[in-house]
């Protein structure tokens, strides 16, 4: 198991790292702004990678039903589990709301399709592209609420979705296939182009995130959180993954895609929901910089043990 283990971390680790690498010594030293690049990859490379994928996707209506049932409740679990861990720790309102975002949320996109299409190839991605539309979906709704209760609004929270391209791409993806109709070749070619871009670039972008991230000084009071927090991440989530594909009976890659995408690190989204509504986003930031780190260690043993 041990020299699988290295193996998977040499095919799929290590080239991550390459232009994570590159994008934290960028970040670091030359100062990359990375608010255009977030620009880019959101309205320019997301909505690429998840027309080209979806058009050509090999999903059936249950990859769709089970990747669904799979998200919610693999959300309500890590929620209620987040919830409970927060009342005889005595955390505060903010300190809950930044625990429940570290557990509930993981970088499936920045970090998740560049890892899939590695691990598991073009059907892996394919499988991954119906899990991040649904995620996106969740975070800008669901995760509004997390962060802000007393602040969220059901009809902003609709308007946010609906100004995610991707939101588009995918539902022009999927009104094409039901027509049984396909982009026209050049169009379809210039689209791939785009979306071949995808993953060096925001893997790039995530390094250059993580160089960005400001620890605090050592504060006593915060300590609970961020390791409850680290905890839940890291070790918890994996366990509730195992058993809501159980409880579903999900098999084959779908089975394994899924699980990868639920044990990522936290969110980079789970940062900006916190820094913009105050949820102890110096918390929040602290585990997407450790938890991204350590998942370089871990993740590999769980790609081994998932395949």
């Amino acid at each position: 198991m041990i020299q699988t283990v290295i193996a998977t971390l040499f095919q799929v680790m290590v080239p991550l790292s390459i232009p994570v690498i590159a994008g934290a010594i960028l970040g670091r030293f030359a100062r990359l702004d990375t608010k255009p690049l977030l620009t880019l990859t959101l309205y320019y490379l997301s909505p690429a990678i998840i027309l080209d994928t979806l058009m050509t996707a090999r999903v059936s209506h249950s990859d769709i039903s089970h990747t669904l049932a799979f998200s919610l409740l693999n959300l309500v679990m890590l929620w209620a589990i987040a919830t409970s861990l927060s009342k005889p720790l005595h955390f505060q309102a903010n300190e809950k709301a930044a625990l429940v975002l570290v557990s509930s949320f993981t970088n499936s996109v920045n970090y998740g399709l560049p890892l899939v299409l590695l691990a598991f190839g073009k059907l892996g991605l394919e499988k991954a592209s119906v899990y991040v539309v649904i995620q996106m979906v969740i975070v800008n709704t669901i995760g509004v609420y997390f962060a802000a209760r007393s602040q969220f609004s059901i009809k902003n929270a609709v308007r946010s979705v609906f100004t995610l391209p991707a939101i588009y791409a995918a539902i022009l993806a999927l009104g094409l296939r039901s027509l049984h109709l396909s982009l026209p070749v050049g169009v379809a070619k210039g689209v791939s182009m785009i979306a071949d871009a995808y993953s060096p670039v925001v893997m790039a972008i995530l390094g250059a995130q993580i160089a960005s991230v400001k620890i605090a000084r050592y504060e006593w009071k915060s300590q609970p959180a961020f390791w409850t927090g680290m905890t839940v991440r890291l070790l918890i989530s994996p366990a509730v993954a195992f058993v809501c594909i159980s409880i579903l009976q999900i098999k084959g890659i779908l089975q394994s895609v899924l699980f990868v995408l639920a044990c990522m690190p936290v969110a980079v989204n789970a940062g900006i929901l916190a820094e913009k509504f105050n949820a102890s986003p110096n918390i929040v930031s602290r585990c997407i910089l450790w938890t991204t780190l350590v998942s370089f260690i871990i993740l590999p043993f769980l790609i081994v043990v998932i395949k």
